[in-house]
């Protein structure tokens, strides 16, 4: 899943792609680069953002869904990276695939939406958004934790009518969780895997990259690079990702390694 914001306040990316035509020229890029999922935002969830309208919203995102997915040269799903029902519908009519749901479906308008739409949907765990950054957890075990608050999402949405081959599952990266309790979360990609649903991994230049590495948003791609490969070795199924070229090289070179180690 390459990532896609159309915001000009991502903690990473923020301001570069707000013009239809320059998101474009980027959808393309990530789309030959080997991405499966465009995962298109138009507002940012870093620690501190302040909350976009709906319209503000719609405005940035449905003229880039509708080029992206009426251009015969990309051939990548969309996804809208958004947690207002309003949005994910007027995006799903614009021609997207996936709703990725920050709030984890906390929204009953949005499981209807979701339910009654029949699309994949990200349910991510998200202790507050947009993110607190003066938030921290006191927990023994955080995957436990987030294991079970995951648990108790999809059982609401599955109640009340959401599909369970609908789901994909993402234990939140940054989202209220200290920098070690990330570390731990992606290592332990098996344990929410087990699960039972698809597992979406969020740790592209995340901040918690800085707890090995003292390093900018802009220059984090290789400890990135490493947190995804270590949450595919252990399960997960979807990497959300801004260095799509280099982690799809990196992602095959490994498969490649595992699947020889398998053979013998």
């Amino acid at each position: 899943m390459g990532i896609l914001n159309v915001t000009p306040d991502s903690f990473s990316d923020g301001g570069c792609y707000t013009t239809v035509e320059d998101a474009v020229t980027r959808a393309r890029k990530i789309d030959k680069a080997g991405a499966d999922i465009i995962d298109i935002g138009g507002e940012s969830t870093r620690p501190g953002a302040d909350p976009v309208s709906t319209h503000e919203e719609l405005e940035r995102v449905i003229p880039v869904i509708e080029q992206i997915t009426e251009n015969p040269e990309i051939n990548a799903l969309v996804s809208v990276d958004t947690y207002k029902p309003d949005v994910a519908d007027a995006a799903l009519d614009s021609g997207a695939d996936v709703i990725n749901d920050q709030n984890g479906l906390d929204d009953p308008e949005m499981r209807s939406l979701v339910a009654a739409r029949e699309c994949s949907v990200v349910l991510m765990d998200a202790v507050n958004l947009p993110v607190d950054p003066e938030y921290s957890s006191d927990t023994e075990d955080i995957v436990v934790e987030v294991c079970e608050r995951l648990e108790n999402k999809v059982e609401r949405a599955i109640a009340d009518g959401v599909s369970s081959d609908q789901l994909i599952l993402d234990p939140g990266i940054g989202f209220a969780t200290g920098d070690g309790e990330d570390i731990e979360l992606v290592a332990r990609t098996d344990d929410i895997a087990e699960l039972g649903f698809p597992v979406l991994i969020g740790a592209s230049r995340k901040s918690f990259t800085t707890e090995l590495m003292d390093l900018p948003p802009n220059n984090r791609l290789a400890p990135s690079l490493a947190a995804h490969l270590v949450a595919a070795g252990n399960g997960a199924d979807v990497v959300r990702v801004h260095d799509v070229e280099e982690t799809v090289h990196a992602l095959r070179t490994a498969e490649a390694m595992w699947e020889h180690r398998t053979s013998n």
